[in-house]
């Protein structure tokens, strides 16, 4: 089930945070917008393992400031690897891509039902650089398989992008160059 919500009087929603500069501003739209943010970040498609800690101290250090409830998932790039094997040549938002995001979202959607958390999201949405219709469409078929509501929020609308920028500026957070994977790197 797709819902866009404007009033949600503090009700729980579980964020999955693909890095600290995407969650800026979608963490701060979803507090305006009533909700108890829980963020879960969990990136097994992350390359190198440093890379990876490097975002994840970002997305920590998101939380904190805006006190925000933080899941760390397992970094698990064997997963990953197994997940998308075959798909390695494919090209940037690709089949691959598709397959990372549905892995994520799986896995969001699993914590979200394991913490009682009705409904859940993504930052990946924010990037210019995402299919927001394709993750939307991962999205809502993982929610409807779980019983789950993906809230289809375009997190780009009224500029959420430079919003996004600015506080992850203001707040000096890790700037990453590229998606996450190596495959990524080689583009």
């Amino acid at each position: 089930m797709v819902q866009n919500q404007t009033n949600c009087s503090n009700k729980k929603i579980l964020l999955h945070a693909c890095c600290g500069i995407c969650s800026a501003y979608p963490i701060s739209l979803l507090q305006d917008m009533g909700y108890s943010v829980v963020v879960y970040f969990y990136n097994p498609n992350i390359f190198p393992e440093d890379e990876y800690q490097k975002r994840l101290e970002a997305e920590k250090t998101l939380c904190r400031h805006f006190n925000v409830e933080f899941i760390e998932g397992e970094y698990e790039p064997e997963i990953y690897y197994n997940y998308v094997s075959g798909l390695e040549n494919e090209p940037e938002k690709g089949a691959r891509c598709d397959k990372c995001f549905e892995l994520r979202l799986t896995k969001a959607a699993q914590i979200s039902k394991k913490f009682g958390i009705d409904e859940f999201t993504t930052s990946m949405v924010i990037s210019p650089h995402k299919n927001y219709n394709k993750l939307t469409q991962i999205g809502e078929k993982i929610a409807s398989e779980m019983n789950l509501t993906y809230i289809s929020t375009n997190f780009r609308k009224n500029d959420g992008f430079l919003k996004t920028n600015q506080i992850s500026k203001e707040l000096n957070l890790y700037r990453q160059n590229y998606c996450g994977c190596k495959f990524a790197m080689r583009n």
